[in-house]
């Protein structure tokens, strides 16, 4: 009897089952609706929330129409101390009319409603554009970069981001991110998002895999939202400890605890902790300890000391009658080259403008350039830098580079490719 080789062997049916069913798991994991929070509010309005009202009235529905008037009034006072660093009592007053008009919308936090009485704590929502015009320094306040999200939640000893759909997750998507001068990127947490943005992704120092997901996502940094539950008993009391991180680095920027009385009010204490932690990153944003890590640029910066000081070496022109205008064509093998050919060409004294008529990326791009000096003056200031300037003429004319930046080459005959 011949015996086949191992390899050749034919698997048992049992394990034949299992690995279909592994590979089924697998896909469910990856594919199914289980996961992903959008967030309830990505617009910029302002947020002012526990607004605390209670106002008795003929029945229930003026009851609660009083309140959320109120509420407006409340709301508006403390926005504007908010805004401005005083006391909510010096806040200027507005009507009622002007406050329908700047309040886009009122939430409802906890609401108790009677007959003739409404006890409620509401949060008012401001419309930026219309509100800002009122509230005179909320136009002054810097704003962070744009900052990835990237949620952590401990329970037991298992950390989980976006693997599956948890309260933390829960929490950061009911967050009004409009008033705050953070600048957050919050993933929904579907498609790919719990296959690149896991708990091992945010303990990873390596910078290149952190620049492609910033600009995967749009992004200039990092911040790492942490929060670890502990249950005494099932349904009991729960404590949460909260830690706010920030950058590739993980380093801490607050710290702090919070405690709900039982796991039904464990989402309000959630949203506490949301809030307690942007306050905490709004505060370093202010102290200066927020900066965007160098590393994580993916394109370096121009150098615009060293263009300020050539430009301030280089001798002054006076004009020499009108605006005239060339067309120079410059190799442009990519973005950067393109943005140092127009620099470089505004820096030649003369020159009043510098503009790119016809963007080819890896290939010829033209660039419009009006100068105020003659011809002939333009003509040696560019020969002086490098740039060959045969054919160049008030009208438009090709420019030919030399070795030196910016690549500069006649364009191409009209019906012929580019060489």
């Amino acid at each position: 009897m011949k015996l086949l080789p191992p390899l050749l062997r034919p698997l048992p049916l049992a394990m034949i089952a299992t690995m279909m069913l592994g590979a089924g798991a697998v896909m469910a994991q990856i594919e199914g609706n289980e996961r992903g929070v959008a967030p309830i509010d990505n617009s910029t309005n302002f947020e002012v929330g526990g607004v605390t009202v209670d106002v008795a009235a003929r029945d229930s529905d003026s009851a609660r129409t009083a309140g959320w008037r109120l509420a407006q009034r409340k709301g508006w006072r403390m926005l504007w101390a908010r805004a401005n660093g005083q006391p909510a009592e010096a806040a200027p007053g507005l009507p009622d009319s002007t406050l329908d008009s700047i309040v886009a919308g009122i939430v409802v936090e906890d609401e108790q409603i009677g007959p003739t009485r409404y006890i409620a704590r509401l949060g008012v929502l401001f419309d930026r554009a219309r509100a800002g015009q009122l509230l005179g320094g909320a136009n002054n306040v810097a704003r962070s970069a744009p900052m990835l999200v990237i949620p952590v939640m401990w329970s037991g000893a298992t950390p989980q981001s976006f693997e599956s759909r948890t309260e933390w997750q829960k929490a950061w998507a009911r967050f009004r991110s409009g008033g705050s001068p953070i600048d957050y990127v919050r993933p929904h947490g579907s498609g790919v998002d719990p296959l690149i943005l896991n708990v091992a992704q945010t303990r990873r120092p390596g910078r290149g895999w952190w620049r492609m997901l910033l600009d995967q996502y749009g992004a200039a940094d990092i911040v790492v939202p942490v929060v670890h539950l502990r249950r005494e008993w099932p349904g009991g009391p729960v404590t949460a400890r909260f830690t706010a991180l920030h950058g590739p680095d993980a380093r801490p920027i607050a710290s702090f605890s919070l405690r709900a009385a039982s796991s039904e009010a464990m989402p309000r204490m959630l949203d506490e902790g949301v809030r307690r932690i942007d306050e905490a990153y709004s505060q370093a944003l202010r102290e200066g300890r927020l900066e965007p890590d160098p590393s994580l640029v993916i394109e370096e910066p121009v150098d615009e000391a060293a263009i300020q000081e050539s430009m301030a070496e280089a001798p002054v022109i006076e004009a020499v009658g009108g605006l005239s205008t060339i067309t120079v064509a410059v190799a442009t093998p990519d973005a950067a080259a393109l943005t140092q050919a127009e620099q470089a060409l505004r820096g030649v004294p003369g020159v009043a403008s510098a503009n790119t008529t016809s963007m080819a990326l890896g290939g010829i791009s033209l660039i419009r350039v009006s100068f105020t000096a003659d011809a002939a003056t333009l003509r040696s200031l560019l020969t002086g830098r490098g740039i060959d300037v045969r054919g160049v003429s008030t009208e438009s004319g090709p420019a030919r580079p030399a070795a030196s930046p910016p690549s500069v080459a006649p364009p191409p005959p009209q019906g012929q490719p580019p060489r």
